[in-house]
């Protein structure tokens, strides 16, 4: 079985093993001889230096506390460089599958060694989890694991959601000189775009000179001008009067500001419905940035799902309802948001700006809030989520789909069984 495993694969096996101090019944000891009792493995350590922190190790009758170190093979020791850096002196025990040298600090110190072997059942458990091509491969022990450890996971895998997305938020929130407002609309932007042309969105709204617009936010005409023109949806010669005349006042913005254009081709509309084309969408965004001023400020302060989706409702001009494109008419019909994009965008936008707004300013209450309006929310309909509950884990509200979106893109897809509470379960099966 050892052969499968790269040894990196195996190294983080034992860490695994270290971490949940899953050793063999037999007594533990050194490579001299000295018996080994692990008190406390210690804090993992993701950054440089030694693996885990603050290990409490009894060594036949002395209690050491320091630091562990721990590798596939002894020799990695050196293969590493730590004998020449000083981080590693305070390494207490080496633990390592194979031993096949002694090791040493930087004045030669020896360093004590003990041989850590991983269980079959856990490289056989892991190796499954690795090649399983169904989704979840961990599928069978979510109906033997308590309600109460799955929530518990979902809380983590719910606050990591919440700071990624925060990551991101800060990284527009750096690209537009800390301007919370052009932030959240651009955000808002990518959101529109409902995940096909959800980059698309993002281009086009980091385009947007807000504080030119501003200038004409008054104008629902000027402010569409301005967003289908820098979309690239004004570069065609089409017999349309409004087309004609948006045309020409692009021409005009474009002149006066130094517009940039972008390739029209970014735009997706292969499966898409109609109400979901690009310019319905543009459409409805400039019609809320020209009616709904301080929309950033209004959200933040909204206490209520209620008071957020009056805010953020939002139509289109008279021209949109009898067309989905431009020149191609279509039977009349008033372009609002439906629940269920209200809804995403709620989760995907608002919620995350509530949270790390309130991140950013220290204040609590907000990042409660951001929490109890997810969970006021329905739970989110999708292959993930459906893939999830035809397990048998619940699917109750929008923060447990959050969580589970996070499950399947941080742990499931990047192969991070060793990490993940469900994984941790299935690993200590006995098949």
């Amino acid at each position: 079985m050892l052969d499968i495993y790269s040894s990196l694969t195996m190294e983080h096996l034992l860490h695994y093993i270290w971490k949940h101090k899953i050793f063999p019944l037999k007594q533990l000891e050194t490579t001299s001889g000295m018996l080994v009792e692990v008190i406390d493995p210690g804090l993992a350590n993701t950054d440089a230096g030694p693996d885990f922190f603050n290990s409490k190790v009894k060594i036949n009758e002395t209690l050491w506390v320091g630091n562990v170190e721990i590798h596939s093979k002894s020799s990695d020791w050196f293969r590493h460089g730590h004998h020449k850096n000083r981080a590693y002196d305070s390494v207490i025990l080496h633990v390592a599958e194979e031993i096949d040298c002694d090791i040493s600090r930087t004045d030669g110190e020896p360093i004590l060694q003990m041989q850590l072997s991983c269980p079959a059942a856990i490289e056989k458990n892991y190796e499954t989890l690795r090649s399983t091509e169904m989704l979840p491969p961990c599928y069978d022990i979510i109906p033997k694991m308590s309600q109460f450890a799955i929530h518990s996971w979902l809380s983590v895998l719910q606050s990591e959601r919440f700071n990624h997305k925060a990551e991101a938020i800060n990284a527009r929130l750096k690209l537009c000189n800390d301007n919370w407002e052009d932030a959240f609309f651009i955000t808002l932007a990518r959101n529109f775009g409902f995940g096909l042309n959800g980059d698309a969105f993002e281009k086009w709204g980091s385009l947007i000179p807000f504080r030119a617009v501003d200038k004409y936010r008054d104008s629902l005409f000027q402010v569409e001008a301005i967003f289908f023109g820098q979309a690239g949806l004004l570069e065609e010669s089409l017999d349309d009067p409004y087309y004609l005349r948006l045309q020409r006042e692009f021409a005009y913005m474009k002149h006066l500001f130094q517009l940039p254009v972008m390739e029209v081709s970014l735009w997706r509309f292969l499966r898409l419905r109609p109400g979901n084309f690009p310019h319905i969408r543009i459409a409805q965004l400039a019609f809320l940035y020209s009616r709904k001023w301080g929309l950033f400020s209004k959200l933040m302060e909204a206490e209520s799902m209620k008071s957020i989706k009056e805010i953020l409702q939002t139509s289109t001009s008279e021209y949109w309802e009898e067309h989905y494109q431009f020149y191609n008419n279509s039977p009349k019909r008033t372009k609002n948001l439906s629940y269920s994009s209200f809804n995403l965008l709620a989760i995907n936008t608002v919620i995350p700006f509530l949270y790390a707004y309130g991140r950013h300013k220290a204040e609590d209450t907000l990042c409660l809030r951001a929490n109890n309006l997810l969970e006021e929310l329905k739970a989110e309909d999708n292959y993930v989520t459906r893939m999830w509950h035809g397990v048998g884990l619940s699917v109750n509200n929008a923060a447990d789909s959050q969580a589970l979106l996070e499950l399947k893109k941080e742990y499931c897809d990047k192969k991070k069984c060793l990490y993940c509470r469900i994984g941790f379960e299935y690993l200590k099966l006995r098949k």
